[in-house]
Order: structure tokens, then sequence, then C-alpha cells
């Protein structure tokens, strides 16, 4: 069969199937904790999960790290669990214990059979209430953290993403900083330090437990009310309209930042600056445009620098949603003759998508990747549990999710253009280069994309966010 025939007969996209995200009721603890049931029938592996809308944004910068260490610690043992016994009481049960700590919240999770939710509840309230942070376990934990940031410098990857935030952000941001905290606030965490975190955390208003599942015949509330009748009693309040951490760009007009990594082959490059908080009325429009731009495999970007140029393997670009405004960047590592071509390839393709109105096809497919993977993000209770209680921590309506593929089916290419438009600037934006700057820098510097920094990215950082610059900031051409 000749290629031409294996072209015709090939199976063309489908339209997406119908779908509709599962309904949940609310109920409120005597506590005052609101609890949000989400019955999914056939489903008997149910996920529970206690959301806390504090996370690493909302720490003071010298306790940096605090709240990840906080829920790494938390698995080590309680009041009741000590150490080991903790995992096996979750064992005997057939259940999987889970504390997790993002930007936004704090989360403690247990998944298990349905028959055997009653006593995972009473471990889920232990674990999340009675943690003991025993010593030995914290300061293990805490040098792992540090060996974690030394291995960073050695991560060209992980180096980008690093000073990319260091960059586009003021130091009075969290966002500025790693989530885990720095080689400054990491050593000062002790048991005492994460004791005093945790016992500010567990205030009622500012909390929600969610549980999703084949639930015929559980009453969730009342299960709750009995798990967790003390929480009242051992939170310290708190705001339930709490405001979202600080975001300020530090960014006043084009910065490019390269960081010199001697002998280097490849170049990871950041591109972008300050982004979005989650609640944006343009919201559908944004993730249509970002989808086009650079969040699919056949996007602008990935046609032009990958399957066009042959710069690199990979790029993609978009929004980090998070309850303050989260980074917008393109992302991608190119061979390092290919640093300055690719750079002036990926301003071109932003210049571009706020320049004119995307195609019929492009905004086609967009939209129908976006509905058409919806439902494939929630095939678990737990992936279910976790977008509820996303609800909850970005404080958005209760029919958001239900709504969306309707609203994702509604943008058109002039809301894409607007969006492009408000939310990529041009001219405040960073470029950030991770490198051999002996073979690039010359070029880098003189292809006058902005004010050009070389970083010796080989010497100890300082005491600052953005390590030592040799060279300074020097004005372009």
């Amino acid at each position: 069969m000749t290629l031409e025939q294996v072209l015709a007969v090939r199976p063309s996209p489908g339209h997406p199937r119908a779908y509709q995200f599962p309904g949940f009721q609310r109920s409120v603890l005597r506590s005052g904790l609101p609890v949000i049931t989400v019955p999914i029938a056939g489903r008997p592996l149910v996920s529970a999960s206690l959301v806390v809308r504090v996370g690493s944004g909302d720490e003071p910068q010298d306790r940096a790290g605090a709240t990840v260490l906080a829920a790494r610690a938390m698995t080590e043992g309680t009041e009741r669990y000590p150490g080991v016994e903790l995992i096996e009481a979750a064992e005997r049960l057939g259940a999987t214990l889970n504390v997790e700590a993002t930007w936004d919240a704090f989360v403690g999770a247990v998944e298990v059979a349905a028959a055997r939710l009653p006593a995972a509840l009473d471990l889920l309230a232990e674990l999340v209430e009675r943690p003991t942070f025993p010593p030995d376990d914290v300061a293990r934990l805490r040098d792992e953290r540090l060996n974690d940031l030394m291995q960073v410098k050695a991560d060209p990857r992980r180096r980008a993403e690093r000073v990319f935030a260091e960059t586009i952000y003021r130091p009075t941001s969290p966002y500025s900083r790693p989530a885990g905290g720095t080689e400054e606030t990491v050593p000062g965490l002790s048991s005492e330090v994460l004791r005093e975190l945790h016992g500010s955390l567990l205030a009622p208003d500012r909390a929600v437990l969610v549980v999703g599942g084949d639930l015929e015949g559980l009453d969730v509330p009342a299960l709750a009310e009995q798990a967790f009748s003390t929480l009242v009693a051992r939170g310290h309040g708190g705001s339930a309209s709490s405001p979202p951490p600080a975001a300020d760009s530090a960014l006043d007009g084009r910065v490019v930042r390269l960081f010199h990594r001697p002998g280097s082959v490849q170049t990871e490059l950041r591109i972008g600056h300050v982004g979005l908080p989650r609640r944006v009325p343009d919201f559908h429009p944004v993730s249509v445009m970002s989808a086009i731009l650079g969040g699919l495999f056949n996007s602008r970007l990935q046609m032009n620098l990958r399957e066009e140029k042959g710069y690199t393997y990979g790029i993609g670009a978009g929004f980090d949603m998070r309850r303050g405004a989260g980074p917008f960047s393109v992302r991608t590592a190119v061979q390092t003759p290919a640093t300055v071509p690719a750079v002036r390839e990926i301003l071109a393709e932003l210049d571009r998508i706020r320049d004119a109105k995307v195609t019929d096809a492009e905004l086609a497919a967009a939209r129908d990747y976006l509905v058409g993977v919806f439902p494939l993000r929630f095939e678990t209770p737990a992936a279910v549990v976790g977008a509820v209680a996303g609800l909850f921590i970005h404080g958005l309506p209760d029919d958001e999710l239900t709504r969306y593929r309707a609203a994702i089916e509604a943008v058109n290419a002039d809301a894409v253009l607007a969006a492009a438009r408000e939310h990529i600037d041009l001219d405040r934006i960073a470029i950030v280069a991770v490198g051999d700057a002996d073979a690039v820098g010359p070029e880098l510097e003189s292809a006058g994309f902005g004010r050009f920094e070389t970083i010796d990215d080989s010497a100890p950082e300082s005491g600052g966010e953005g390590g030592s610059a040799e060279a300074g900031e020097r004005a372009c051409p």
C-alpha cells in the first residue's frame, strides 16, 4: 500500500464524547469544617482529602520550606502511631496515606476500600491532627533537602527553573524562591518550627474535607463528625479570605541573563514573565491560546523549533496559575549553536500570536484537545477529589468544572487574540539561559534582545537570591 493510500484510509479525529463531571453535596460539621461528598458509582476505592488553604506561598521568608518539610515529616509518626507503626496501621487497612504541600494548599489524603472508610478517616485525622515531628527524622529530611539543593546546581533544567523565578519576581515574593526552601532557610527548620507551623494550620474556616468514590450506604458527614470532632479545638483560627501571595514583578524591561556553565553542549532556555492567578475572567481563552502557542504536540512553538528548525526535541509554553500570579514561561533546551536563533524564533512566535488571529484549524484543534482530554483527567476518585478541592483552594464557583467544556468550545479567535495581547508582555520579559557563555555569550549579547548579564554559575552563590554577577549588566548596542 502506498503512502497516499495509507493517508486516504487513516482514521480522522472523532467528536468528543458527552461527559458530565460528578455532582457533589456540601455539609458542615459542628466544628465548622465543610465536608464535600462526591458520589461516584462503581468506584469502590474511596479517596478522602483534608485540604487546608495555606501553602508554601504563605510562609514568611525566613521560614521558606517549612510547609513542604512539615508535610514530608508528618508521616514519620503520630501520638498514637509512632514511627513505622503509622505505615503499618495504614497497611492493615489496605490504605495509602499521603501528605502534600503545594504553593497553594496543604493536603492530607487517604485512599481505601469503601468498606474501610470509617477506620481510614480516623487514621487520616490522627495523621493531620497529631503528628509528632520526631527530631531525628526532621533532621534527616532536612539534610535530604539540603543535598537536593546542591544537586539543583548540577542539573541545568532545574537550575534554569530556579534562576528564572529569581529573575522575574521581586525577592519579597515567595514565588522568587523554591517551594521547598533555600540554602539559607532550610537549616533553621527544626521540629519546633514545624510544630509551630502545624499548630497554625488546622483552622476549620480555611479547610475542607472532600470524599469521593462509591459511597453507597455510607453517611460521610457522620463519619467525618466522629473522626474530626477535635479539629476546632486544635485550630488557631484564620481567615477564609486570606490574600493571595505577593507576586510583584522584578522586570522593568527586557532582561537577558546567561548563567555560565563551561563546556555545556546544550542551553536551557526559559523565556517569560509574571503571569496570572487562577481566578481570571478570561481563563478559558487563555487556556486555548496557551495550547495553540505551546501546549500541544503540534503547537506553534513545537512546529517551528522542533519540526521545521530542528533546534530542540521539545518545547512547551503556558501559565502556571496559582492563588497568586504564577509564571508565564516558554521552556526548552537547545543545542549550544542554536541558542540565539532559538531565542529569536521564540520571541517571533510570541509576537505573532499577539499580532493576528489564530487560524480556524488551530482553534479547532486546541478546543477539541482540551475538551477531549478533560474526562481523562478524572478517571479515578482521587483525581475528582483533587479537582473539587481546587474549587475550594481558588474560590471558584461550584459549576466551574461542569461548564468547562462548553466554555472552551465557546472560545473564538477574537478571544484568543485578546488574551494574548492582554497577558503576554514582550516589553517586560526575561530571557534566562543556562549554558556555555564562552560559546554563546558574545552572540547573545550582540543580538540586542535586552539588558545583558552574565553570571558565573560555577562560583559559590552569594547570600542573595540571584547569585553573583561576574560581568554585570551591560546595555545592548
